[in-house]
């Protein structure tokens, strides 16, 4: 489908032709592009300015060598990515993923949707991302360790407390973080916030680990309310996944008054029409890094079913689709749609197809993009680093409260900025011209040569 700007046509076509057969990027692309019809229409100061030309431009795209040794003692080759995207409202911010898929299409793809959804967050932090397609599934912690040295090894010379923060994202959690912060430290010889989520006992926050799940609740909670006056009360609720965006999106979805009764992972999912147990998921996935199918083994009543898709069939109030790119499509958003389903809010990152996307907005289900419904984890890794600037350390309550107020900003920044453009209701639009202005608004001041 063609754009009805010229101007966004031609900035699509120099992307396409610049990233060829890069699909999760040029569908991140074109999917903020078209967001911005109002805004081209609107604010022709930014189209004179250049700044759409330059926001889909990464500043800077570093591949590296990873070369590290199994337990066999046999090298092992991998390929390492940053992509420091945009740095005009502050350090790049952004995760590293660990993880076959990885490549420099999704790379570009989560790092350019990080420029939005860090500047929703209203903290001082530009967009970045990056990663590995090294999967640590099934090494030892021996062989994960020299792989993360490795790693840093060569990233430590891009980034800095300063510069560019990285945290984690799939396949990266407190292990991983942790080996890798060492590394900086040996090789650099100072001890700075330049990693987030850390261990609490060397620069951690505290509620750093729920923040991505609890935030997508408290967005989805405040869009109900706003929306449909309505709320998490008595509402069955969809979650995929079952890595920490999931499990914790799960807890507070519970205590908001919900009923969790699916959750997955890469092999299948279970069904528990009584509700997830979720001290049985911890076990199995934080304690011994199990599959969501061993559940049916110590939960009565709980089926599972191989493959991710069906998820999708099981009836429910609200969908929360937390495990990964393109996971919900239009067959799976009609099935939603045909069992009455009222909100969607993305916990991973572009989990739902364009087509998805257009089904729910046209049946009129409420529809939490990935860059607003999920920034409560980068949200909250600003404020570690917060923290970590100042020497502090603030309790889970002060950062769960902080975090709650900053989601609930993001849901009406992009609620009102989808009024001002006369696409009201649009939250996709809403978030993409929110997170935007602010970008386009600083890349202003700092001049052309920028």
């Amino acid at each position: 489908m063609a754009f009805k700007s010229e101007y966004l046509q031609k900035v699509y076509d120099k992307v396409c032709s610049r990233n060829k057969g890069e699909e999760e990027f040029l569908q991140a692309v074109r999917e903020v592009l078209e967001s911005f019809e109002p805004v081209v229409e609107k604010r022709p100061d930014i189209v004179e300015a250049g700044i759409i030309d330059r926001i889909v431009e990464p500043e800077r795209f570093i591949q590296f060598r990873v070369s590290w040794v199994d337990d066999n003692g046999k090298v092992q080759v991998n390929r390492g990515f940053r992509v420091q995207f945009n740095s005009a409202i502050g350090p790049y911010k952004g995760g590293l993923r660990l993880h076959p898929t990885v490549c420099a299409s999704v790379i570009k793809f989560l790092g350019f949707e990080q420029i939005f959804k860090n500047s929703l967050t209203g903290l001082p932090i530009g967009g970045g991302k990056g990663g590995s397609d090294f999967d640590p599934k099934g090494k030892s912690d021996g062989e994960i360790m020299r792989f993360c040295q490795s790693f840093m090894t060569e990233l430590s010379k891009h980034i800095g407390a300063d510069t560019d923060v990285p945290a984690g994202d799939i396949g990266v959690g407190a292990r991983e973080i942790g080996y890798m912060f060492g590394q900086y430290k040996r090789l650099r010889n100072e001890f700075t916030g330049v990693l987030t989520g850390k261990g609490l006992s060397y620069g951690g926050s505290l509620a750093r680990t729920e923040a991505t799940g609890y935030g997508l609740c408290y967005f989805t909670e405040e869009m109900l309310n706003s929306m449909k006056n309505d709320s998490f009360k008595g509402k069955t609720v969809v979650i995929s996944g079952s890595g920490n965006v999931a499990i914790y999106a799960t807890q507070k979805a519970t205590q908001l008054g919900g009923k969790v009764v699916a959750l997955s992972d890469s092999n299948g999912y279970i069904y528990d029409p009584n509700g997830i147990n979720l001290d049985v998921v911890k076990q199995i996935k934080e304690v011994e890094r199990g599959r969501i199918k061993e559940y049916c083994d110590r939960v009565q009543g709980a089926t599972y079913t191989e493959g991710c898709k069906g998820i999708w069939t099981i009836k429910c109030d609200i969908a929360l689709p937390c495990a990964t790119q393109n996971e919900l499509d239009g067959e799976s958003a009609d099935a939603l749609i045909n069992n009455g389903v009222m909100a969607v809010a993305e916990g991973a990152n572009m989990p739902s197809t364009p087509e998805a996307v257009e089904k729910f907005q046209a049946a009129g289900v409420l529809f939490g993009p990935a860059k607003a419904a999920n920034a409560g984890g980068v949200a909250t890794s600003a404020l570690e680093m917060s923290q970590n600037s100042e020497r502090l350390s603030w309790t889970f309550e002060e950062v769960d409260a902080k975090l709650k107020n900053i989601m609930v900003n993001i849901f009406h920044n992009s609620y009102n900025a989808s009024k001002d453009f006369g696409v009201e209701g649009n939250l996709v639009a809403g978030a993409n011209i929110a997170g935007f202005l602010k970008v386009a608004d600083a890349m202003m001041w700092q001049g052309i040569s920028y």
